[in-house]
């Protein structure tokens, strides 16, 4: 069954490109058609080999060891703090949430705080697998750039990500170590972090 005119079309009435989620999503829906439509024949399309789009448990788990749900209060509410490396902006709550007019005086219950994280592991997710594209990628290795770009947005500018889409795994691992700093200063919270997710990244 040809493709592009499907792509084609449906790439018009959006207005945009894809992202590789999306064509392996409409690849999948061809592949139901041609099934659906000629008896007997098979998918041709498997999930096998594809890389990772959402974050794993290892992931989710390096995350929220490092992030920390801070600065809960006596009476059970968690308070906006300020970044440790500059005393102000970008202020933080939760789990390591920030923006959207997060700032002196924000106060969250526990399960904003939740959904708040649930929301931005997705969104960090979708980040990273654009950035990444087609690039093979283990499940320990799309966690440990997802946890990355969690604490740093940089998976669309680093070095790191760069290597890793040519291929050169052990060179973007090395790159780890070089987001260590925060104000101009090394941050022995960083230091752990990047190693552990560095530690991640190679198990894969």
């Amino acid at each position: 069954m040809p493709r592009k005119p499907l792509f084609d079309t449906v790439r018009t009435m959006l207005g945009r490109g894809f992202s590789r989620s999306e064509i392996e999503a409409l690849d999948n829906s061809a592949d139901i058609l041609l099934r659906d439509s000629v008896p007997c024949v098979p998918s041709t399309k498997t999930s096998q080999g594809a890389s990772p789009s959402q974050i794993g448990p290892d992931g989710i788990a390096l995350i929220r060891q490092f992030e920390g749900c801070a600065k809960r209060r006596a009476d059970g509410m968690f308070e906006a703090y300020p970044d440790p490396g500059t005393g102000g902006d970008p202020w933080t709550i939760g789990w390591g949430a920030t923006g959207d007019g997060i700032g002196p005086g924000t106060v969250w219950t526990r399960a904003e705080c939740d959904q708040r994280l649930e929301a931005d592991l997705a969104r960090y997710a979708r980040q990273v697998a654009r950035a990444i594209g087609d690039a093979p990628t283990s499940q320990q290795q799309f966690d440990a750039l997802v946890s990355f770009h969690y604490n740093t947005g940089a998976i669309g500018k680093a070095t790191l990500t760069r290597k890793h889409v040519a291929g050169d795994h052990a060179g973007a691992a090395r790159e780890f170590d070089r987001w260590v700093y925060a104000g101009g200063r090394v941050m022995k919270g960083l230091v752990r972090r990047r190693a552990a997710e560095q530690a991640l990244y190679r198990r894969g």
